[in-house]
């Protein structure tokens, strides 16, 4: 028999409480805390939780089934599990039936007897354990899906969103701009002549631009605007607006300035970087049907193509 359970023996009086604990010692349990009253007890889970509680059904200020439902909350908030046993004088099925309506486990009738009584806090411990077992495996997986879904929406390199990351968000700002009015723009970024770069300073030093790069990016735009990228030397920023105030151009041309104002700072030294920038945006008429994202990726990606094609170092939105 499992006898390093954590119990809490809860009733107001002293005596009650002496016996259970002495009862559950013969049974080999020794993680025992004694509560003179409901208040107390929580406390003690504060402190540190329990897989078992035993609770007399009444006590002044708070009685069992008020204990049992605020447990329940305790638990609900820190994702596990503690069983509960309330014992009483009360007999009948109609108070054993309340009980266990009220979310008890377990149910004893004074006097207890302490064979029934081991025989019951094994029981319930055993159904703790379980409980709280699902409890933190269904937890480990919420947490690994969770890094998964990080691991795929994340770029390792400069830590900000990828291209799938983009797509997502994309989707989201246009959905909100029909519905609920302002407009949506995405701008694509490339860096000019990333190979040349490359090339003439060696990958880790252009991973390093793409770092430097991200940062800038980030810094230039509003806190609540996105910065991604979405391939090797590939960024993306979208930018939401309201009616009241549209974005107008000028705000992608300070984006495409504040890079190319000074040069990169690398292990090699500086190196200087420029940018060319597509820019489509939808303005979100609810007259018109929603924008597609992949026919506004296909708009700023023509821009951006256009962009470097008349000379780099500027951004092409219409």
């Amino acid at each position: 028999m499992t006898t390093d359970l954590s119990i809490i023996i809860v009733d107001d009086m002293q005596f009650s409480r002496a016996v259970l604990k002495q009862a559950l010692q013969k049974g080999g349990y020794t993680d025992l805390r004694l509560a003179e009253s409901a208040n107390v007890c929580l406390e003690m889970l504060n402190e540190r939780c329990a897989d078992v509680v035993l609770a007399d059904w009444v006590m002044p200020e708070m009685n069992g089934l008020e204990l049992t439902n605020a447990i329940r909350q305790f638990d609900e908030e820190r994702n596990r599990y503690t069983a509960v046993i309330l014992f009483t004088g009360r007999e009948g099925n109609e108070a054993m039936q309340e009980a266990f309506e009220r979310g008890i486990d377990d149910y004893l009738t004074k006097p207890v007897d302490e064979v029934e009584l081991a025989a019951r806090v094994f029981a319930a411990g055993r159904i703790a354990t379980l409980q709280n077992t699902l409890l933190e495996t269904a937890s480990a997986l919420s947490a690994a899906n969770a890094h998964l879904e990080e691991l795929t929406t994340t770029d390792s390199l400069t830590g900000l969103g990828n291209r799938r990351y983009l797509t997502k968000q994309l989707e989201d700002h246009l959905l909100e701009s029909h519905n609920r009015g302002g407009g949506v723009c995405l701008g694509l970024i490339d860096v000019d002549k990333f190979a040349d770069l490359n090339d003439q300073y060696g990958h880790d030093v252009g991973d390093e631009v793409l770092v430097g790069l991200a940062r800038r990016l980030r810094r230039a735009v509003r806190p609540t605007d996105i910065v991604v990228r979405t391939g090797s030397d590939e960024f993306g920023v979208i930018m939401h607006f309201t009616e009241n105030n549209p974005i107008r151009a000028s705000v992608f041309e300070r984006v495409v300035a504040s890079v190319s104002q000074r040069s990169i700072q690398t292990s090699e030294g500086e190196v200087p970087v420029t940018i060319s920038m597509g820019v489509a945006c939808y303005t979100g008429d609810k007259s018109q049907p929603i924008s597609d994202v992949q026919q506004m990726m296909m708009a700023a990606d023509e821009r951006l193509y256009k962009a470097k094609e008349a000379g780099r170092n500027r951004v092409f939105s219409e």
